[in-house]
């Protein structure tokens, strides 16, 4: 199997807070669906498989590709590691209202309850309506005593982190960390790959049965970080022309390449797959047997082996680069 830079078909999700940006800004055809919550754009989940939308794989599943190709296309590393599960997910997200107040448990947690991974996350903030926000962690010092007491008083808002986004914030989620996503956002998710989640609060919302949505309140005790951090939001300097590091974790990297001209690629040695999502833009990825185009709400997957490529773009092109470090 001769492979090449990747595109998938998109999964789309409505949710009971999902708006139309995914439609209105990134261009993307949701329907029959109302809404739509989020999208996955490259998933290993079990149930939401990407599909490969481009070239002679069309129509073939993430999980065939791999089984046929593994180390070609994740790297030797990355398929000694983690198998022939695909380890990242993929997601563009429109909040058209808040979502629910939740935490996501650590990969120790997560396998002992559910023979899953984790889920440590990251957001970049695509665009804002005027005065979103959003939650991510606490805004005093807690244990896990306080903290319950606070939840059972009704005072579970007075002791989070609310910040206000805006398009470029970046907001690194470790495992653990309680958040949650405000109304006005479309952001792009970076995570592990897992959908583990514990709702702590949802807002006494009900579904389109008229029926409350299931809490998850017990469980988020044992998976919550109590503590306070002096940050919140990942700080970063914009720069043109070059890759800036914005997250770097142990489960993934993700730089900002904000080009204006053609850009020169080479990952030689890193012995693992780059997955770009284009937030902004266009531009065509050329290599050594062909070329792909690229646009704003686009994400493509670069296999292990191809190290050496370029970025042509006349309009400019902002994406979103990432892999797992050695």
């Amino acid at each position: 199997m001769e492979l090449y830079p990747l595109k998938f078909k998109t999964i789309f999700k409505d949710k009971i807070w999902g708006g139309q940006k995914i439609k209105t800004v990134l261009g993307k055809d949701f329907s029959p669906l109302p809404n739509c919550g989020e999208t996955w754009e490259l998933s290993g989940v079990q149930g939401n498989i990407s599909e490969v939308a481009n070239g002679e794989l069309s129509g073939r599943l993430l999980t065939e590709v791999i089984a046929a190709s593994g180390p070609s296309l994740l790297g030797s590393r990355i398929l000694k590691e983690y198998g022939e599960e695909f380890p990242l997910l993929i997601k563009f997200i429109d909040a058209n209202d808040d979502l629910s107040i939740q935490v996501h448990p650590d990969n120790e947690l997560a396998q002992k309850r559910h023979a899953s991974k984790g889920k440590t996350e990251m957001w970049y903030i695509m665009q804002a309506d005027p005065g979103a926000t959003l939650i991510s962690g606490f805004g005093q010092e807690l244990d896990r005593e306080s903290y319950q007491k606070a939840f059972d008083e009704g005072r579970l808002n007075e002791i989070l982190n609310r910040e206000e986004a805006k398009a470029g914030d970046v907001f690194f989620l470790p495992a653990g960390r309680v958040h949650t996503i405000g109304k006005g956002l479309l952001l792009a998710e970076i995570q592990q790959t897992s959908d583990v989640t514990y709702r702590i609060y949802d807002f006494d919302r009900k579904d389109a049965e008229g029926n409350l949505r299931e809490l998850h309140i017990e469980e988020s005790l044992d998976a919550i970080d109590y503590k306070k951090y002096d940050q919140y939001k990942t700080p970063y300097k914009d720069q043109v022309d070059t890759r800036v590091d914005i997250v770097s974790c142990e489960y993934f990297t993700t730089n900002k390449l904000n080009l204006t001209s053609d850009f020169e690629v080479d990952h030689s040695g890193l012995d693992c797959f780059k997955i770009y999502v284009c937030l902004d833009g266009k531009a065509t990825l050329v290599h050594a047997k062909g070329e792909e185009e690229l646009k704003m709400g686009e994400v493509i997957l670069v296999p292990a082996t191809l190290e050496k490529y370029k970025f042509e773009t006349s309009v400019g092109v902002t994406m979103l680069e990432s892999y797992i470090r050695k």
